[in-house]
């Protein structure tokens, strides 16, 4: 059934806005006129549209709602363990959608359900919110009948992913924070107050300016005459540094790349382990084969390097080898998680061990994560008040030679 976005006001004169789903945009009027509704316009919304755009944006820029899907995948799990039928459950969920294109895709999911399709089907139209993970673990809920707790594990997950991520933005706030603070301070001091300081000096001082005063006015005069070159400059290399990730070969590199950096390298790889444990253990604890357990792990644990690694288990499992032999041999894993998981194996607890792997690599990527921050925060003041007592000595030099000009 299609979906309108409206815009209108109501009996009382009031703007109303929002979203309704009807066969044609003549059912559309007409509901909301029994609702008292004056329609002044009535979109069509494409939801595949709405759920696939955002994956051609930057990261930045993709809005996936992620606390909310957690916050609907937990009031869904809790509503089914209720009792009440999905449809019913997937009617409340759009009413209290707290973001459009959300609604939007949630009403496509509901309506794609009451005609007879699984919900991992329905969910499988929109991977920009409901990733290959969720979808096959929510397939595995409604093969084995206990789709509420499957969906109360998917919640726990996202949730411990989403306090991760959070750990991580906070302690990287404040350098980037003091890197922003610093290109602007540099920026406006080159581009702004410099120049005319210099153009003063100048004209002040018949005799040859000092070398660090000639560099600063020559790095002033280009930012100044030139800062449109920069930015185009600065983009086309973002743009071309990105469309050479999406070789495989390239991204493969980078990433290599990356877990090589001291200290940040090793907070890289953590992560990527305690993703890789953490999702596969909910896997396996879902009822999801080990193989394709591995294949959905493959696609989702962000690190191109481990990915290869992972499809190399993958394909040592199918000759008949278990997981802890790839894991020990692979040089990307640390030899503890191996041997950890050669001892889950034997005793037949797999998963509980991936998890303590996992919740123990949580707590070396905070530690870890601190020790970044404790040793960038200096690095970057230092720098900025190298750059900046640079520009300050090159001003003043020439202050001087007029004072000792006029003195003599």
């Amino acid at each position: 059934m299609p979906v309108y976005q409206y815009k209108g006001f109501d009996a009382g004169g009031a703007s109303r806005t929002g979203i309704v789903d009807a066969d044609s945009p003549k059912e559309a009027r007409i509901q909301l006129r029994a609702l008292r509704v004056h329609v002044t316009d009535l979109e069509a919304m494409d939801t595949l549209q709405v759920s696939t755009s955002r994956r051609f944006l930057p990261a930045f820029l993709q809005r996936r709602h992620r606390e909310s899907i957690t916050l609907l995948t937990r009031q869904l799990a809790t509503m089914l363990r209720s009792g009440i039928p999905l449809a019913s459950c997937l009617t409340a969920l759009v009413e209290q959608a707290d973001h459009p294109d959300l609604e939007i895709v949630l009403r496509d999911i509901r309506e794609k359900v009451t005609q007879g399709a699984g919900l991992a089907d329905a969910l499988a139209h929109h991977p920009g919110y409901f990733d290959e993970l969720f979808v096959n673990m929510v397939k595995a809920g409604e093969a084995a009948g206990n789709l509420d707790q499957i969906l109360g594990r998917l919640a726990d997950f996202n949730q411990k992913q989403d306090r991760m991520r959070a750990k991580l933005k906070a302690s990287m706030a404040y350098p980037v924070v003091l890197i922003s603070f610093g290109v602007v301070v540099v920026v406006v001091l080159m581009t702004f107050v410099v120049p005319r300081i210099l153009k003063l000096l100048q004209r002040g001082n018949g005799s040859e300016l000092p070398l660090a005063t000639e560099i600063l006015v020559t790095v002033s005069s280009f930012v100044g005459s030139y800062w449109w070159l920069l930015f185009l400059v600065t983009v086309a290399c973002y743009a071309a540094f990105r469309v050479a990730l999406r070789n495989e070969e390239m991204l493969y590199r980078w990433d290599r790349f990356k877990m090589r950096v001291p200290v940040l390298g090793e907070l890289y790889k953590k992560v990527s382990v305690s993703r890789f444990c953490v999702t596969l253990s909910t896997l396996l604890k879902s009822g999801i084969p080990a193989l394709q357990a591995l294949d959905i792990v493959k696609g989702i644990v962000g690190n191109t390097v481990m990915a290869r690694v992972v499809g190399e288990i993958h394909t040592k499992i199918v000759e008949g080898a278990d997981i802890s032999g790839p894991v020990k041999k692979s040089g990307v894993f640390p030899p503890v998680v191996g041997y950890m998981i050669a001892v889950g194996e034997q005793a037949g607890t797999l998963e509980e061990m991936l998890e303590r792997v996992a919740e123990s690599y949580d707590d070396e990527i905070e530690i870890t994560s601190q020790k970044v921050t404790s040793m960038v925060e200096p690095i970057l003041i230092i720098s900025l008040a190298l750059i900046i007592g640079f520009i300050v000595i090159a001003i003043l030099l020439p202050i001087l030679q007029i004072g000792q000009a006029a003195g003599v």
